[in-house]
């Protein structure tokens, strides 16, 4: 926050400006409600941005959108999906994509290499195992929904995109094989220890980068925006000892692809005063550019990933190793959309009570659940909210 804080003061001097740091989202939420809360929304993606549009509490922001020309500065997918009703609610400021970050020194030491598909994947986490080497360091230790990275990843890269973007229209049930494909996956890998075995609850996101950058994992799933928590482990000699890679190819999906979702979006409360509202949309419109994301990056890398059309003037050559890191990573990401090879991230395609159904996945695992059970349960959710108008816009992956 002493980033973003710094960098809006330096941009508005006569603007007094207070920042607010919610420990629980849930909060922000009753604050708003309630007619009150910050005049900026800061919220994890599109699905978020749904409740507050529906509910009359975000701002319409296509006035704004026009006079400071969003559409022509931030990638078509990214603007599309702020779009609900017709109006856009929100702006993109930063996106992820599903990868694997993994350590270069314990596949180095092991003489492992890089997996190229799923079943090379799979064989190369037996032998982690073999090692006493945790094969996944993840966890959902003090979020529930950290979850979501790992089923969407397999989600998009077993069902494949075409299969999910079907999902999300409505042209076919969340009990079709191809979509109970990746949960059965996931079921296997959890009983087959994969996923940090008993640890796993204990796991947050540090502490499973942690367990990567003590060489005790070679392994961790998770989204592009982890570079941040990253950089809190991995210093010193250990600094360019991590990379990121997609997701190892499926008969699904072949290509270099990354399961695409919304990292956060700004919108503007419709409780905010008149003149506060004008002032907000001028805060955001400095956030949209590549000298922002330059500025931020270098000091914070992982978290301002800004969708932009053009990445060009991001200039990573004074940054450090992992700000520089994640600059390529944004960029490869944006090649790989832009060549219509990505998957669908449920907090950014998803609707909310869908995507709550979906991270309690963990009932399966348990088997408090029945995978018939599961799946039939997230279409029931999923039916009532497409009905009802909640699913964000999906862009056209490229599976051809």
């Amino acid at each position: 926050m002493e980033y973003v804080g710094g960098a809006i003061n330096e941009k508005f001097p006569n603007v007094d400006f207070e920042f607010k740091i919610y420990s629980d989202r849930q909060n922000m939420f009753v604050e708003v409600a309630g007619g009150a809360g910050p005049d900026i929304l800061d919220l994890d993606g599109p699905t978020d941005v749904v409740e507050f549009a529906d509910a009359g509490k975000a701002v319409d922001l296509t006035p704004y959108a026009e006079q400071y020309g969003w559409d022509s500065v931030i990638s078509e997918w990214a603007y599309n999906t702020s779009v609900y009703d017709g109006k856009l609610y929100s702006m993109p400021a930063g996106f992820e994509g599903m990868g694997m970050y993994y350590n270069l020194g314990v596949m180095e030491e092991h003489g492992w290499s890089i997996p190229s598909n799923l079943e090379e994947l799979e064989s190369l986490m037996e032998e982690i195992k073999g090692a006493g080497l945790i094969p996944l360091s993840f966890g959902n230790a003090n979020y529930q929904g950290a979850v979501d990275h790992l089923y969407s990843t397999l989600l998009s890269c077993l069902s494949g995109p075409d299969v999910v973007k079907q999902a999300i229209n409505g042209e076919i049930k969340f009990d079709d094989p191809k979509m109970v494909a990746s949960i059965e996956k996931l079921k296997e890998w959890w009983d087959k220890g994969y996923l940090a075995g008993e640890d796993y609850v204990n796991l947050n996101f540090s502490e499973s980068l942690q367990l990567l950058s003590d060489e005790k994992s070679p392994f961790f799933v998770g989204p592009s925006i982890a570079f941040q928590w990253a950089a809190s482990f991995f210093t010193g000699d250990k600094e360019e000892n991590i990379a990121f890679i997609p997701f190892p190819a499926t008969e699904q999906v072949p290509d270099e692809t990354y399961t695409l979702g919304g990292a956060c979006t700004l919108s503007i409360n419709a409780n905010a005063e008149d003149s506060h509202k004008d002032e907000a949309a001028k805060i955001i419109d400095m956030m949209m550019n590549a000298e922002f994301m330059q500025e931020m990056t270098a000091a914070w890398p992982g978290y301002w990933g800004t969708p932009l059309k053009d990445l060009s003037g991001v200039d990573a050559g004074n940054m450090n190793y992992l700000s520089a890191e994640f600059v390529k990573v944004v960029s490869d990401i944006s090649d790989a959309v832009n060549q219509g090879n990505f998957g669908y991230y449920d907090n950014t395609f998803f609707p909310s009570a869908t995507q709550t159904r979906i991270v309690n996945i963990d009932e399966v695992w348990y088997e408090t659940s029945t995978v018939d059970e599961y799946v039939q349960s997230l279409e029931d959710e999923f039916k009532t909210e497409f009905e009802n108008g909640m699913v964000p816009p999906t862009p056209k992956p490229n599976m051809d």
